[in-house]
C-alpha cells in the first residue's frame, strides 16, 4: 500500500481514498503573472508521478484540480503595466504553462479552473459569508477579515506558537512575512482601475487565500478532500489560511493528507531574478537539453529533498535516459526461443524493488536504481547469449510498465518522433552519406554525419544498418 509523508501529522501514512476509490486532490497552480520556471515545474513534475502512482500503481481513478490564480495583487499589477484587460493578460500565461507541461509529459487534471471563473468567484463569497455566519470575520474598510483567534486550531499545519499569533494585526497584501501570522483579508475593497466583482452587497474582489478554499470544495464535492499538495513554500501562509477558511466555514476537516514538495536550488543557490538564475522550460530548450532529461533530473532526489539542478547533472540525466532507450532499442535485436530463468528473476526482483520504492512515499530515486538494475543485468544476459525474445519481451514489459508512473521513456519517444528536420531528409541523406561510403568517398560520409549532428540528428552504425535519432 501507498505510504505518503502528511504534513499535518509530520509522518509518513498509509492512503487510500475515502470514498468510491477516487482520489479527491488539489494541487496549488501558477500565479498566471509569469511564464513558469523549473522551480515551479519541479512541484507538477513531481505530482505527476503521485497521480500516475496512484492510478497505476494503486489503481485509484483520479479526480484533480490544478488551478490558476488569474486574479490577485501580483496579475493585476502586470495587466495594469502592460496595458491589457486582466483576463487577456493571464491568458498568455496560462497558455505558457499549458504548452510548458506538455514538453514535461505532465498529464492533464480533470480540472484546471481559473479563480475569476464566475462559479469559482460565486463559490468564493458563499465560502466569505459563510464564515461570517460562523464568526471568523470582520468589516473594515469595505474589505472583509478572517479573524485568526477565532480559531483555537489555526497554526497547526504550519506549527505556529499561538502564542506569537498577532490576531487583530491586518494584513491586506496576499503574499506576507512567513513568521509574522496576521488576520488576513478575505474580500478586498474596490479599487479604481481593478476588476471588481460583489459579495454580499460589497464591491472588490477575491483575497489569494481564499480562491483555493472555494475552487477545492466546489470541483471535489464536500469535505474532506484526500489530498493537497504544493511547494513547501506554500505551507504558510497560504495552505494554512485555506485550511481555516474551509473549516471555519464547513466545520468539517478540510483535506486528509497534506503533501509538499522541497525547494529547487540552481547550482547552489536560490533562484532569483537579481542572480539571473530563474530558468523557464524555453531557457532549458534553448542550451540544447530536451525536456526529457529536466523530468528525469527532477525526479532524481527524492520530492522532500531539496534538489540542486546543474549543467552537469542535466548532461547526466541526458546520458542516463539515452542508456535505457538504447537498452531498449537492443532488446528489438534479441531473437531466439525459451526462457531463462535468471532473465525471469531478475525482471521479478525489479518489478518488487520498483513497487517498494514508489510506495515508499514516492521514492523515484529508487525507483529508477529498479530501471537501472534491470537495464544492466539484461545487457549482461544479452552478452552471454541468455536472453530469448520472450525474455525481451517481460523485460521491456517491466520497464514500460515503471515509466506508465516515471513518464521519462514515453517522453523521449514522443520526442523522438518529432525530429529537428523532416524524417525524409533525414533518411535521403542517410542513403547518400551510404552512396557516398560505397564510392569511399569518407570525407562526404564524414560531412553528412556532421550536418546532421549539428541539426540535432545522431547516426548509429550496426550490422544491420544505419539507425537515427534525436541528440
Amino acid at each position: 500500500m501507498l505510504r505518503l509523508y502528511n504534513t499535518l501529522t509530520r509522518q509518513e501514512e498509509p492512503f487510500a481514498p475515502l470514498r468510491d476509490n477516487t482520489v479527491r486532490m488539489y494541487a496549488c497552480g501558477l500565479t498566471v503573472y509569469a511564464r513558469g520556471h523549473i522551480g515551479n515545474f519541479r512541484t507538477f513534475v513531481c505530482l505527476d508521478v503521485l497521480r500516475r502512482a496512484l492510478r497505476h500503481l494503486c489503481g485509484h481513478r483520479m479526480s484533480e484540480v490544478i488551478n490558476y490564480t488569474d486574479v490577485d495583487d501580483k496579475t493585476i499589477a502586470g495587466a495594469q503595466k502592460a496595458g491589457t484587460p486582466l483576463r487577456e493578460y493571464t491568458e498568455q500565461w496560462i497558455a505558457a504553462f499549458t504548452a510548458d507541461a506538455e514538453l514535461l509529459g505532465i498529464e492533464l487534471p480533470e480540472h484546471r479552473p481559473r479563480a475569476t471563473d464566475e462559479p469559482n468567484v460565486r463559490a468564493m463569497c458563499d465560502m466569505i459569508l459563510a464564515l461570517d455566519r460562523n464568526g471568523h470575520t470582520y468589516r473594515r474598510d469595505g474589505s472583509i477579515y478572517f479573524k485568526i483567534d477565532s480559531l483555537p486550531a489555526y497554526g497547526r499545519l504550519a506549527r505556529i506558537d499561538r502564542e506569537g499569533l498577532h490576531a487583530g494585526a491586518r494584513v491586506d497584501v496576499d503574499e506576507y512575512s512567513k513568521d509574522d501570522p496576521r488576520d488576513f483579508v478575505l474580500w478586498k475593497a474596490s479599487k479604481p482601475g481593478e476588476p471588481e466583482w460583489d459579495c454580499g452587497g460589497m464591491p472588490g474582489r477575491p483575497g489569494w487565500h481564499i480562491e483555493c478554499s472555494a475552487m477545492a470544495l466546489r470541483l471535489l464535492g464536500r469535505a474532506p478532500i484526500d489530498i493537497h499538495a504544493g511547494g513547501v513554500d506554500l505551507i504558510f501562509p497560504h495552505h494554512e489560511n485555506e485550511i481555516a477558511q474551509a473549516e471555519g466555514a464547513t466545520k468539517q476537516t478540510f483535506a486528509r493528507f497534506w503533501v509538499h514538495v522541497e525547494h529547487l536550488f540552481v547550482e547552489n543557490a536560490k533562484m532569483a531574478k537579481s542572480v539571473g538564475n530563474v530558468f523557464t522550460i524555453p531557457d532549458i530548450v534553448a542550451r540544447g537539453y530536451r525536456p526529457s532529461a529536466l523530468r528525469y533530473l527532477l525526479l532524481s532526489s527524492h520530492y522532500r529533498k531539496q534538489l540542486n539542478f546543474t549543467w552537469v547533472g542535466m548532461e547526466q540525466a541526458e546520458e542516463s535516459l539515452r542508456r535505457i532507450v538504447d537498452f531498449l532499442t537492443r532488446l528489438d535485436g534479441v531473437s531466439g526461443s525459451g526462457g531463462h530463468p535468471d532473465v525471469e528473476a531478475a525482471v521479478a526482483r525489479a518489478r518488487e524493488a520498483f513497487r517498494t520504492a514508489l510506495e515508499a512515499d514516492l521514492n523515484t530515486a529508487a525507483g529508477l536504481a529498479a530501471m537501472f538494475d534491470l537495464v544492466k543485468s539484461g545487457h549482461a544476459s544479452i552478452d552471454a547469449g541468455r536472453m530469448s525474445a520472450a525474455d525481451a519481451a517481460s523485460v521491456r514489459a517491466a520497464i514500460e510498465d515503471f515509466d506508465r508512473v516515471l513518464g521519462v521513456v514515453s517522453l523521449r519517444r514522443t520526442e523522438d518522433a518529432k525530429p529537428p528536420i523532416p524524417v525524409e531528409q533525414i533518411e535521403r541523406m542517410i542513403g547518400e552519406r551510404k552512396a557516398a561510403r560505397q564510392r569511399r568517398d569518407f570525407a562526404e560520409a564524414d560531412r553528412i554525419r556532421t550536418w546532421l549532428a549539428e541539426q540535432g540528428v545522431l547516426l548509429e552504425d550496426n550490422p544491420s544498418g544505419t539507425r537515427w535519432k534525436k541528440k
